[in-house]
């Protein structure tokens, strides 16, 4: 995903320089306009969380995270790249990839959602999304959409897609087609680089490109209730040449456990999220 140069700032702490492309290598383009680039004083601060460790788990470092969800005991992952792209099916306990198929080379997979027994999967730059049946992975249709795809959610009743801008997409799960549009902001600024999606309690959670925070929306309005700080949750040590960014949420609504990772990160975190009593202003 290209870079959008707005980012959330914490409080004394310095800006990071980001990358201009979604992996971090000089083969995607930036996708920015001069409305981008411009000045925008910060808005009011939102609510700060952070975050307890309550388990780690192995996570394959081959495995590019884009979408992450957690389904009757396992969870179902689609990972990116042009030629490493797939949906796989991964054992919570061993990590071990229990099913997986590959998507062809042109393919850069991207969000993971399920509604019913139909897994829906959308791609970043080819305009095209897939819908596998959830138990044998067969693909049963493909659908089309205009612009990127990132990531994907479900309150169960309607998707909602994210396209690395402000906007959200809710789309009809059968028909596929475009319900309406919501604009997240935080006061009057546009939150931007929505990534990864998960609801949660009511809430949609979506990964900050290239930040290590999540961002929890209000779906109704759109407005930024929140944002979970998670810098510092994968150690220096844990860290390679070839880790990338934080991105994957998953979520159980009956045991109301939540996990993250990144992509290529050797672990999976079962966190607990907790407030604290800093806030968080946007730029």
């Amino acid at each position: 995903m290209p870079i959008f140069p707005t980012r959330l700032l914490v409080v004394l702490v310095l800006p990071l320089l980001f990358a201009a492309c979604k992996r971090n290598g000089p083969d995607l383009p930036p996708h920015t306009s001069p409305q981008d680039t411009a000045t925008t004083p910060p808005s009011s601060g939102v609510p700060s969380y952070t975050v307890e460790v309550v388990r780690a788990y192995r996570h394959d470092t081959s495995a590019f995270t884009q979408g992450l969800l957690f389904h009757n005991g396992a969870l179902y992952e689609s990972t990116g790249l042009n030629g490493k792209s797939s949906l796989r099916r991964v054992a919570l306990e061993s990590g071990v990839v229990e099913k997986k198929i590959d998507l062809p080379g042109s393919v850069f997979a991207e969000g993971l959602t399920l509604v019913g027994n139909h897994l829906y999967q959308v791609t970043w730059r080819n305009s095209e999304g897939y819908v596998y049946d959830v138990n044998t992975f067969a693909k049963q249709r493909s659908f089309s959409y205009y612009g990127e795809g990132w990531g994907l959610a479900t309150d169960g009743h309607q998707i909602y897609m994210s396209d690395g801008s402000n906007y959200l997409r809710v789309l009809d799960p059968d028909s596929l087609k475009l319900i309406r549009k919501i604009g997240v902001y935080s006061g009057s600024k546009p939150i931007t680089r929505l990534n990864e999606l998960e609801m949660v309690e009511g809430e949609l959670y979506a990964n900050i490109w290239q930040e290590d925070m999540i961002a929890r929306i209000d779906p109704s309005t759109g407005n930024l209730l929140g944002v979970i700080d998670l810098r510092g949750l994968l150690k220096p040590e844990e860290r390679t040449a070839g880790t990338d960014v934080l991105n994957g949420i998953a979520y159980d609504p009956a045991t109301k456990r939540l996990w993250v990772t990144g992509k290529n990160w050797p672990t999976l975190f079962e966190v607990r999220v907790k407030p604290t009593q800093q806030t968080i202003a946007v730029r």
